[in-house]
């Protein structure tokens, strides 16, 4: 369930896990940018060389959004007795999330060039390929049918939703063996996002893999089934989840 509160998409969480005993080292929240600039135009920005460009930053309206989800984040921290000091920002290189990042540790009060703020290029946009890059976003129903049909066939010169679990998983290594009891905050964009719930709640649901460590339980849920219903998880920029 979504509720709306001053501009920012805010899960109702708090009832996902009931019960669930997790098999992760931290607490993971994602947050999708807020709206940015190629959103306002329309555009597909989703290469690295272009995503980190600041003309492509966030507008007005997103930073707004922003600083929003900062402080609906931080509520649920106190309500939950986390303390600012097991915070950590992991973010996408990307200008619209770095500058989504930025401004939800000002909200913080914590340093955004200081340790508990990290830049992982592994949870970067998904890049659909040249053919799409700064064209019409009208393109992504396009690659989404293309996605059902077969999440392991990439768009002509971009990612397919496999290719993004690959790296999505080696990024939760990296914050799963750097990190222990920590609260993370994932700050990303929609497909690596909607694509990162896919096959964190595939996991919890699967009893098969009960026994199994982390990446061995992602792994097997990397199936046709599972990832081809990604879009079951898309966000609003600016929206604020808790992962598990």
């Amino acid at each position: 369930m979504l509720v709306e509160k001053g501009g920012v998409i805010v899960s109702a969480y708090h009832e996902m896990g009931s019960g669930y005993q997790s098999f992760m080292n931290n607490k993971y929240w994602i947050l999708r940018h807020g709206r940015s600039i190629p959103n306002e135009k329309g555009l597909v920005v989703s290469s690295l060389e272009n995503g980190i460009l600041e003309e492509y930053q966030l507008a007005s309206d997103g930073v707004h959004q922003a600083r929003l989800a900062g402080e609906y984040f931080l509520k649920d921290l106190k309500e939950n007795k986390i303390g600012l000091e097991n915070i950590r920002i992991c973010y996408s290189p990307f200008a619209r999330t770095s500058h989504t990042a930025k401004e939800v540790a000002s909200v913080l009060d914590i340093p955004f060039d200081g340790p508990q703020c990290k830049a992982i290029l592994d949870i970067r946009e998904r890049f659909f390929g040249p053919s799409y890059e700064l064209k019409s976003h009208d393109i992504y129903p396009e690659i989404w049918a293309l996605d059902e049909k077969d999440p392991f066939m990439s768009p002509e010169g971009g990612e397919s939703v496999a290719d993004v679990v690959t790296r999505l998983t080696k990024a939760l290594a990296v914050m799963e063996s750097e990190y222990k009891g920590c609260s993370v905050l994932i700050v990303s964009h929609g497909d690596p996002l909607q694509i990162l719930q896919t096959i964190v709640n595939a996991a919890k649901e699967d009893g098969r893999t009960h026994e199994r460590d982390f990446i061995s339980r992602l792994e097997a849920v990397k199936v046709h089934s599972v990832l081809s219903q990604h879009r079951k998880f898309a966000l609003d920029t600016g929206e604020l989840r808790r992962l598990i």
